[in-house]
């Protein structure tokens, strides 16, 4: 057949093919559409309410439906799936839900959730019920336990440590803060057939019972919590991670890290010291009768500062040391025009990072009038406000800066801490920012300015800078040894009854000690203890934020390594060697909490885009605003030509803040196939 003929025929052919249908078996259905967000169904319980606060603090987008309100939607097949382009669309990738029947065993709406779940595959997290075979375990009077878990200890198993809660080493203590009170109520089971422990704890007679654990039935899948607890609780926190891990199948949106970072203040710069007779410090402006010096104050000594370069190596740990370089320069003329002290930290100053605290540490707001206790802004004739003006600012700026430059010590011109942090507003006396202050930041290039989150949590703008907020630790600046820490602590926290101030009578969000604390061991049994649970409070749930202490409490007793000793082992004692803790430096804390805050904005003003099409994950973002995503090892992401590994590891995941690459409008990645 000539060539002009052939191809003739195979056009013919070609265009028959296309109008008659052939005899074979069906095309297969489309692979359906599963969105990242997660159903949180609320009873306002707050083992709910914890879940709910995991998900919204790791940056999961979730909707919740209040089945107290009774205008809520009716769960159904449309509430829960549509079509979206001809393609079957899960509306949610999880579902968390009070208990494993909430709207009723026999209700059409559970029927309705049960046939979603078996249809698109989708986990179902059961935050809080009791040991029963309805959720795959024997009553807990067949072998089983339940109680107050106060003080127990359950481990990890090993199922729980290959999947889920592979960020944990094993054990997981439940807290037992108030022996008078009881703080978490639990009931632990034996697994039946379909049921997969996580937690554990040991069984009457032998044996293990479950307090977490996976059952599979029915074609659905359920994660079953059966203790109690709320957001705040140690145990919950340190199993958060592995639960939306679970809840998500290890794909979501949603980024989680453990953050410490600790600013140490007034490097260089003396500090006034506590007077336990007259019970307040001297060289303070609240301190009647001061006459704002002091010369008991408490500063670093060279031994100090070898110790503390000791103890980083040991601890595997880089403090920030934010500097006063001018009262260090005071402090060495008024001395002989020696310091060994500056001498020792210049020299080993590459194992420390270095923060500007302004050169001389003034008050940088409105001119204070110490004529009354407290001080107040002074005013002129007029009754206008009186500033520190711009160029004085700029000046203990720009100054700290260049005697740092010149001492060979690394520093970022974006980064700084103004005394006391000054300049920005402090209620109830200046209740606005000093008007000159951005510009000062302006002058001198600032763009990561600190703040007290004790008193502004958020981050907020200042001109062209935004705030860190940073975590004050309850280990007072005024403070050299352990007896006058305690004799401060008992005075703040203890009533007037016995002896101290009553402020914690007066306000309510402190509470007064039930005694005062024994001066000779009160530190280290009660106040280092509190004050470690508390910064670790902080880490577990992901909070960037910095602490910060004074260089006073590396001084003479040295006491803030007790603290960051207990921190440190209590995290690594809980968290497997793939979860460590990140370090993040003062910039890195402000990026980090700025693409928080536009990605929240994001979510609530619904301009994010995420789903899964079998292995291939699409989010789409507005412009400038990255999104945090979770995946497994082994994911990559799509480039213009070909695709790169995704993300950074962490807690046996892949993750990263990331945007769409050139030329792209979405960001893709592609799952790794099982």
């Amino acid at each position: 057949m000539p060539r002009t003929a052939r191809r003739a025929a195979l056009v013919a052919a070609a265009l028959l093919a296309t109008v008659v249908p052939t005899a074979g078996p069906a095309a297969a259905a489309p692979v359906p559409r599963i969105d990242l967000t997660v159903l949180v169904v609320d009873d306002g319980s707050g083992t709910v309410g914890a879940i709910a606060a995991e998900l919204r603090a790791t940056g999961v987008p979730y909707r919740t439906l209040d089945l107290t309100d009774p205008g809520r939607p009716v769960v159904d097949a449309d509430f829960l799936s549509d079509t979206v382009d001809g393609r079957p669309r899960a509306k949610y990738q999880g579902v968390v839900l009070p208990h494993e029947t909430p709207f009723g065993p026999d209700s059409a709406e559970h029927t309705a959730l049960a046939a979603y779940e078996r249809t698109f595959g989708i986990p179902q997290v059961d935050a809080y019920t009791w040991a029963h075979p309805g959720v795959g375990l024997d009553w807990t009077s067949e072998g089983g336990w339940s109680g107050v878990l106060d003080g127990v200890t359950a481990s990890v198993t090993a199922a729980g440590k290959a999947g889920p809660f592979r960020h944990l080493d094993g054990p997981v203590a439940f807290e037992d803060n108030d022996p008078a009170i009881a703080e978490s109520y639990g009931y632990a089971g034996r697994p039946r057939a379909g049921y997969t422990s996580y937690l554990d704890v040991p069984a009457e007679g032998g044996g293990r019972a479950s307090l977490v654990g996976e059952y599979a039935h029915d074609g659905r899948r359920e994660l079953v919590v059966t203790f109690a607890y709320n957001q705040h609780q140690r145990q919950f926190r340190a199993l958060a991670r592995g639960i939306v891990e679970w809840l998500t199948q290890g794909v979501h949106l949603g980024r989680s890290r453990s953050y410490f970072s600790v600013h140490v203040d007034d490097v260089f710069a003396p500090d006034a010291r506590w007077n336990s007779e007259r019970n307040c410090t001297p060289g303070d402006l609240d301190c009647a009768g001061g006459d704002g010096q002091d010369a008991d104050a408490i500063r670093m000594t060279a031994a100090d500062a070898v110790y503390a370069a000791a103890w980083q190596k040991s601890a595997g740990f880089t403090l920030d040391m934010v500097y006063n370089g001018g009262q260090g320069e005071q402090w060495k003329t008024e001395h002989g025009n020696a310091d060994p002290l500056a001498a020792r930290l210049i020299a080993d100053r590459a194992q420390y990072r270095w923060v500007n605290h302004t050169y001389t540490h003034p008050f940088l707001g409105c001119v204070q009038d110490t004529a009354t206790v407290p001080w107040s802004c002074a005013k002129d004739a007029a009754g206008n406000t009186l500033w520190t003006g711009r160029s004085a600012i700029s000046a203990q700026i720009r100054n700290n800066h260049d005697w740092a430059l010149g001492k060979g010590l690394s520093v970022d011109r974006g980064e700084l801490v103004t005394g006391e942090h000054s300049g920005l507003k402090t209620l109830p006396q200046q209740p606005v920012d000093n008007p000159n202050l951005a510009g000062a930041l302006a002058d001198n290039g600032v763009k990561w300015v600190a703040s007290d989150n004790s008193r502004e949590p958020s981050q907020r703008t200042v001109g062209g800078s935004k705030t860190v907020p940073r975590h004050p630790m309850n280990v007072y600046y005024n403070v050299g040894t352990a007896a006058e820490m305690t004799d401060e602590y008992n005075w703040i926290y203890t009533s007037r009854a016995d002896g101290g101030s009553g402020v914690c009578e007066s306000n309510p969000a402190s509470t007064c000690l039930p005694a005062p604390l024994d001066p000779a061991n009160g530190y280290a049994r009660h106040i280092v203890p509190q004050e470690a649970r508390t910064a670790l409070s902080h880490i577990v749930s992901g909070d960037p934020r910095p602490h910060y202490v004074h260089q006073s409490n590396l001084a003479e007793e040295r006491l803030l390594y007790p603290v960051l000793d207990r921190v440190l082992a209590d995290y690594r004692a809980l968290f497997a060697d793939n979860t460590p803790l990140v370090n993040p430096r003062h910039r890195d804390v402000g990026t980090e909490l700025g693409r928080r805050a536009a990605w929240e904005k994001a979510l609530a003003e619904g301009r994010v885009t995420a789903y899964r099409i079998g292995n291939t994950v699409t989010v789409k973002t507005p412009s400038g605003v990255t999104a945090p995503v979770t995946a497994p090892e082994g994911t990559r992401k799509q480039l213009l030509l070909g695709t790169a590994a995704f993300g950074t590891p962490y807690a046996g995941a892949r993750s990263d803040w990331t945007g769409p690459e050139a030329l792209q409008t979405a960001i893709t990645l592609k799952l790794p196939t099982e």
